[in-house]
């Protein structure tokens, strides 16, 4: 005798928006896709764009659900861009590849899908059932379990009603590319003068001759794993004192040695878990939780860490076997001074001088840099800026630091001189930075997406990542003259009304689960502005997920920051250690007050607005 299936959740009836692109479709062999092409698959869309670290983690996070359920279940990547550069549809592509993403993309550079479902961050999974009907959204990582349940429940519900299609998906795979490295990260000069290369997409390191054209040795499999002999997209590189490299195994969220006179790999740092918020930030070195290690260089008698996941710097004492948060408070932004009260988005690049070592902090488009605050670092340290303004200003403008534009940059190398190289990424543009004389110029550019660069004598070796290369440069004497360009993110602004805006951020709890009070309140909402003037009240911490915000009627504009944390566990009485699981966001809205805006701010961590 069967049992019944369960009666099905009542859920919201929202027609899905159609889907469109002005950069077409990705992974589909050239093939434009409906949804009326989907019906009968469950789709989930992946609203996502590749600067942006919470959608590469999306993306790792989908990808068991996206095996599991591939007959049923049509994952679509909509990439939204933020920066000017995202909005290439070769760059698009690129990422496609470089990120492993198997699953349809569709390239929508002027946000048209993005607006026509109200997302307002990245990264956003919204999930439209087999008849068309959008049945949830989450913005934010740490949902795929929400969405396994979610999916499971749609797949009985479509089946017993016939309206649930199984079969291949739409995806197609394109065809392999032969090249020595593919979408390399990060370099280092060995001490027998080779050149060593994060092979990222290939998940290997590589051994270059000095030359850096031919390969001597591989070291790992090049399958995406976490044993001796496998990387997951690894970046960063540094040469120890003992003559071994660290190795920012970013995907594995691990620090790995590698031995160049063994070629032996162990882990040194990381579980390979993902650190998410409430976890211990220092502790065992293997026993402690990381975030995307980006990039690493060893200062003042310790590994320092771009741990780009958590907008932080980290330390791995190899003596001690531990690791701790040195800088940063996991909110995204630009805050400079006392190392814990300091702000960073993404850092991805560092390079260690004296008694500074340089930051490349990506989202923020900025050079920064730490240096003790008091003699011998006695009394902490201290972050400052010497480019950039903030998460949403961007370009390539040379001259005085102090209104100087990056855009995205990930690798940064301290010179000779004193004076710092930067890899400009997404201006395909290696720029310098001379403290002494508060000057950026630009010292080349037609590079394909920079990521590193790394001094081999008189020259610098550049990791061009996206022609799959390293390239020589003579430091050049005299600057290259370039037009200067300035940018602001794409997204428009929401106009609110003057006054008291009432902000609601909206969570569901999954289906089977509950909010978790055992420890005390499971949610968490931090509000702050750019400017801060933009609030007269409202900003700070608190445990509601609803804040009534008051505008400052002399600030027409501004962006609001609002960072959301919600724990929920499995509701089951029987269970006394029940699976816990945290849902956290960061949104940064642009604002505009207008005499008829809105009133009410809904911004969707998981569930749907009503």
């Amino acid at each position: 005798m069967t049992s019944a299936a369960p009666e099905p959740r009542r859920r919201a009836r929202v027609r899905a928006p159609e889907l469109t692109g002005e950069g077409g479709w990705l992974n589909t062999g050239g093939n434009a896709l409906t949804l009326a092409d989907l019906r009968g698959r469950i789709v989930i869309l992946d609203f996502w764009t590749f600067c942006c670290i919470n959608c590469l983690h999306v993306l790792d996070e989908l990808r068991e659900l996206e095996e599991k359920h591939r007959d049923t279940v049509v994952i679509i990547g909509v990439h939204s861009p933020k920066f000017v550069h995202e909005a290439d549809h070769a760059a698009v592509a690129d990422a496609v590849e470089r990120y492993g993403v198997h699953h349809p993309v569709l390239d929508d550079p002027e946000l048209a899908t993005w607006k026509q479902y109200a997302v307002r961050a990245w990264p956003t999974l919204v999930v439209i059932d087999p008849e068309g009907y959008v049945v949830a959204q989450h913005a934010g990582e740490g949902h795929a379990h929400a969405i396994e349940r979610l999916v499971a429940e749609l797949e009985a519900e479509h089946a017993a009603k016939g309206t649930l299609r199984r079969g291949d998906g739409p995806y197609v795979a394109p065809e392999p590319v032969a090249t020595d490295l593919r979408f390399p990260g990060k370099a280092l000069l060995l001490e027998n003068g080779n050149l060593l290369v994060s092979d990222s997409t290939r998940h290997q390191l590589v051994e270059l001759s000095p030359d850096g054209e031919d390969v001597v040795r591989r070291i790992g499999s090049g399958e995406r794993g976490f044993g001796p002999d496998a990387f997951s997209e690894p970046q960063g590189l540094a040469l120890l004192p003992d003559g071994r490299v660290v190795v920012a195994d970013t995907v594995n969220h691990a620090l790995r040695a590698y031995d160049p006179a063994t070629g032996a790999v162990e882990t040194v740092a990381g579980t390979g878990r993902q650190w998410w918020q409430g976890s211990p930030t220092s502790g065992p070195a293997l026993e402690t939780d990381l975030s995307s290690p980006w990039d690493v260089a060893w200062w003042r008698g310790r590994v320092w860490i771009a741990m780009a996941g958590v907008h932080q710097l980290w330390t791995w004492d190899p003596e001690a076997g531990t690791v701790q948060v040195a800088a940063g408070t996991t909110n995204e932004g630009l805050v400079d001074g006392p190392a814990a009260e300091a702000w960073f988005a993404q850092p991805s690049g560092l390079s260690a001088a004296g008694d500074r070592l340089w930051i490349a902090d990506a989202e923020t488009s900025a050079l920064r840099y730490a240096e003790p605050a008091g003699a011998d670092g006695a009394d902490g340290y201290v972050i400052r800026s010497a480019v950039g303004t903030g998460l949403f200003d961007f370009g390539h403008r040379d001259g005085d630091a102090a209104q100087a534009l990056l855009q995205h940059p990930l690798g940064v190398t301290a010179l000779p001189d004193g004076s710092v190289a930067v890899c400009d990424t997404y201006n395909h543009a290696l720029r310098r930075f001379d403290p002494a004389t508060g000057q950026v110029t630009t010292l080349a550019t037609d590079l394909r997406e920079p990521s590193d660069a790394v001094l081999v004598g008189g020259d610098i070796v550049v990791v061009e990542s996206a022609r799959h290369r390293l390239t020589r440069l003579r430091l050049p004497e005299e600057a290259v003259r370039v037009d200067a360009v300035a940018h602001r993110t794409r997204r428009a602004a929401t106009d609110v009304a003057p006054g008291t805006l009432r902000l609601d951020v909206v969570f569901r709890a999954p289906a089977g689960q509950k909010l978790d009070t055992r420890y005390g309140p499971s949610t968490r909402l931090l509000v702050s502005s750019t400017p801060p003037e933009l609030l007269t009240a409202g900003e700070g911490p608190g445990t509601d997920l609803f804040r009534e915000l008051v505008l400052n009627p002399e600030v027409t504009e501004g962006v609001l920051h609002v960072s959301a944390m919600a724990a929920s566990c499995d509701d089951d009485p029987a269970n006394e250690y029940p699976a816990c699981h945290v849902h956290q966001q960061d949104w940064g809205v642009p604002l505009r007050v207008t005499a008829d805006g809105a009133a009410r701010l809904p911004l969707v961590l998981a569930g749907l607005d009503a």
